[in-house]
């Protein structure tokens, strides 16, 4: 771990709004909460007098450390500002007192002269036991949702995918247009997508007689095709530094990918064992198992490590969202879809409150580190 000392600044700011502890910052008009604040303004530069510590660490695709990658200090104090680079979401953490002491992981700050660290937000959420427990759930609401549209309101797969289109198109235009990560506009576009995904490939299979190995391995050359593009342009495949605009648009193409291939690939499996619902979902969560074991035991590679575990996740919440939903008779518990995808979508939705509530999966990226 690097250990950087940043002298005091000598900084300005004007038109900055504080609803934290105010100390530190002109023209505060309330104190609110710890650690919730906003600053408008033309100017990058400001002026704070807390110590501050931002921890950056990029090798854990699970969250398991419990480590949060944002700054953070007793108070929590950071300031939200608005650049003239286009760049969304930036942060400006603000600067210790004279002798304090900044510390990084991962980074190191060589910029004598420099006033402040500049972090952005990450346009995608950090990755922890939230983020999972999550993303699993809202992959068992793409597999019921898609049946109860399509069979229980007689949409047809047709109708329900260009109906599901319509609206992830909607949801990722003001996703990829918002210049910070909202918990609320992620989690509804990953939500859609896992429909839409889902949709995808059932249509190909039901609608166009694909068979699954060929939309497994189509959809397998889909997803490398977009990682080799994505790390062609940006150097990087990494989550942790969504962004830009560009690296958006290939992280949910990616994505979109990931849930085609987990559906082709995950009923393949599932039709050629015949293992049924419940023993699926034994068979995918092991699978994510060895590949969190790969990572944290053998180093295997974070990046890789992250989207094997992200493309497993979805056959493991097909799984689940098939035993709950189908009939006993079926080897299910009978819940059916409409009482499946209401619990899950209820659950999503009372996490996505806490996290908007306590903004503990924000992720703060260094600008340097960018660079």
């Amino acid at each position: 771990m690097d250990t950087v000392e940043v002298r005091k600044p000598k900084v300005q700011h004007h038109e900055v709004w504080d609803r934290g502890s105010g100390d530190g910052v002109k023209g505060s008009p309330s104190r609110g909460g710890d650690g919730d604040l906003v600053a408008v303004g033309t100017e990058r530069m400001l002026d704070f007098r807390r110590d501050r510590r931002v921890v950056l660490d990029d090798e854990d695709p699970f969250g398991c450390h419990g480590r949060e990658r944002r700054a953070a200090s007793s108070d929590r104090n950071l300031v939200r500002g608005r650049r003239d680079d286009g760049l969304p979401g930036v942060e400006l953490a603000a600067t210790p007192a004279r002798g304090a002491l900044r510390t990084l992981r991962g980074m190191t700050l060589t910029q004598p002269g420099r006033s402040e660290v500049r972090t952005l937000l990450n346009k995608v959420p950090q990755l922890t036991l939230y983020f999972w427990i999550i993303k699993i759930m809202a992959t068992t609401v793409g597999e019921t949702a898609a049946d109860f549209l399509a069979v229980n309101l007689k949409l047809g797969l047709t109708g329900t995918t260009l109906i599901m289109g319509a609206l992830l198109a909607a949801a990722l235009t003001f996703q990829i247009s918002s210049r910070r990560y909202v918990p609320a506009l992620y989690w509804v576009s990953v939500v859609l997508i896992s429909i839409v995904g889902t949709l995808i490939t059932d249509n190909l299979v039901d609608n166009y007689g694909v068979s699954l190995w060929t939309t497994t391995i189509g959809f397998s050359f889909a997803l490398v095709a977009t990682f080799a593009a994505w790390y062609a342009s940006e150097r990087t495949l990494s989550v942790h530094t969504i962004v830009t605009t560009k690296r958006e648009a290939f992280y949910w193409s990616a994505i979109l990918f990931t849930f085609a291939l987990g559906t082709a690939a995950g009923d393949l499996v599932a039709e050629s064992l015949n293992l049924g619902y419940w023993k699926s979902a034994l068979l995918f969560g092991g699978m994510i198992g060895l590949v969190a074991i790969g990572r944290f035991k053998f180093g295997m590679n974070a990046v890789l490590s992250f989207w094997a575990a992200y493309i497993l996740t979805r056959p493991l919440g097909a799984s689940i969202g098939d035993f709950l939903s189908q009939t006993r008779a079926d080897g299910g518990l009978g819940l059916g879809t409409t009482g499946t995808s209401a619990l899950f979508l209820l659950s999503i939705l009372g996490l996505v409150g806490y996290l908007t509530a306590t903004k503990k999966d924000r992720e703060l990226v260094s600008v340097d580190a960018l660079s």
